[in-house]
């Protein structure tokens, strides 16, 4: 039986059991994933607005690539010197465009996580597991599919738009509609993130709608010791 919450045009639907918490340590472990402007963030921001200890992939990402750390080094010695401004910063646009765009971009995204994947995933893991006993970890990871395994988690949370929605969000932030129809082409497709879900989010209504579906999904379906499905 399909279990929904909903508010307006917003719904989370419950496809697989949640798995029990844990005696010790991080109440559960979990990971809200989605494609880029599918409102992910806006979910785990929710999330850790209620209490829950989250680690952010995409914030580590920027970390790790800021002046002087390893990662960058590798990316501009795999990618190009003049990735590099002359204050050491990393023109992050035009490595987008570099990697995202045209012809063998497959193999120049796979080139980029094999650099970033391992560190990024040991800050986030060490954040996740060193949340205080009893608290909820959230560990918001685009590339869930792409990176790290679905298995290791007690839920996945994925969060999803349309397409034509998620492109209008990244031209608000600046993102060029076709830089952003590129990285949305780089990243899984939503049947392969439906494949993996616990709990899928439709993220077709306004922020309020998604923040009380989010907080539905929270203290009914991850925080308690049996989830309320009634």
């Amino acid at each position: 039986m399909t279990i929904t919450l909903s508010c307006g045009a917003c719904t989370a639907t419950l496809h697989r059991p949640v798995g029990r918490p844990h005696a010790q340590g991080p109440r559960r472990i979990i990971a809200v994933s989605g494609g880029i402007g599918s409102g992910k963030s806006s979910v785990t921001r929710i999330f850790a607005s209620q209490g829950a200890v989250a680690a952010d992939a995409d914030a580590i990402a920027r970390e790790i690539l800021e002046p002087g750390e390893p990662a960058l080094i590798e990316v501009a010695r795999a990618f190009g010197d003049d990735l590099l401004r002359e204050d050491g910063s990393l023109d992050r646009a035009l490595l987008a465009s570099r990697v995202f765009g045209g012809e063998g971009a497959d193999e120049r995204v796979a080139r980029l996580n094999a650099i970033t994947h391992p560190v990024i995933e040991a800050r986030a893991w060490s954040i996740l597991r060193g949340a205080p006993d009893g608290a909820l970890a959230v560990y918001d990871i685009p590339l869930l599919i792409e990176g790290d395994h679905a298995e290791r988690f007690d839920a996945v949370v994925i969060v999803d738009a349309p397409v034509e929605e998620r492109i209008k969000r990244l031209e608000g932030r600046g993102v060029a509609s076709e830089d952003a129809r590129a990285r949305i082409r780089a990243q899984a497709s939503s049947q392969q993130r439906r494949a993996i879900a616990s709990i899928w989010i439709d993220n077709e209504g306004s922020a309020h709608d998604l923040e009380e579906v989010a907080r539905l999904v929270y203290g009914r379906w991850l925080t308690p010791d049996v989830p309320l499905i009634d």
